[in-house]
């Protein structure tokens, strides 16, 4: 690109609680995730590895992007303003069903909190901070893909 055409960059993309992200790519992940820096973080990373990353930003909104925009993982928070995380898993699992993954990336590990999860119909119970290679790895064993390829 030359000076005169420098290169487009999108909006950023947490600066809403709901964005479907410009470049659709692999399986679809929605980051469901309070903290915009985290949100932003994980969606960034999730693009990287070669996934099609949305997020949102508190409960109600998690559900309305699952139900709009069918992801396949979902990786939801626990802590969320206006529907905690476990309510946000049961509403996604209600309307979903078994064709998406539920992972709660979490502060809460717990027993009590993981059988809360498990409860909810979440999947998986990844308390933080999680390592990024665990993280892809867990992604792409729910997704029986066995491991992306990292981009760039």
């Amino acid at each position: 690109m030359s000076p005169q055409n420098p290169p487009q960059h999108p909006a950023d993309p947490t600066s809403a609680g709901l964005n479907p992200g410009p470049d659709p790519a692999g399986p679809r992940v929605l980051v469901v995730e309070d903290d915009p820096d985290s949100r932003r973080f994980m969606q960034r990373l999730l693009r990287l590895w070669g996934y099609d990353a949305l997020t949102a930003e508190d409960g109600p909104a998690a559900v309305e992007a699952a139900v709009a925009h069918r992801p396949r993982v979902a990786l939801v928070d626990l802590g969320l303003p206006g529907l905690d995380g476990y309510e946000v898993g049961r509403q996604i699992r209600a309307a979903l069903g078994e064709a998406v993954r539920l992972i709660a990336l979490t502060g809460y590990g717990d027993p009590e909190d993981r059988d809360k999860t498990a409860a909810a119909g979440f999947d998986l119970h990844l308390v933080k901070p999680v390592h990024p290679d665990r993280l892809s790895q867990t992604i792409s064993n729910l997704l029986g893909d066995g491991g992306i390829e990292v981009k760039g």
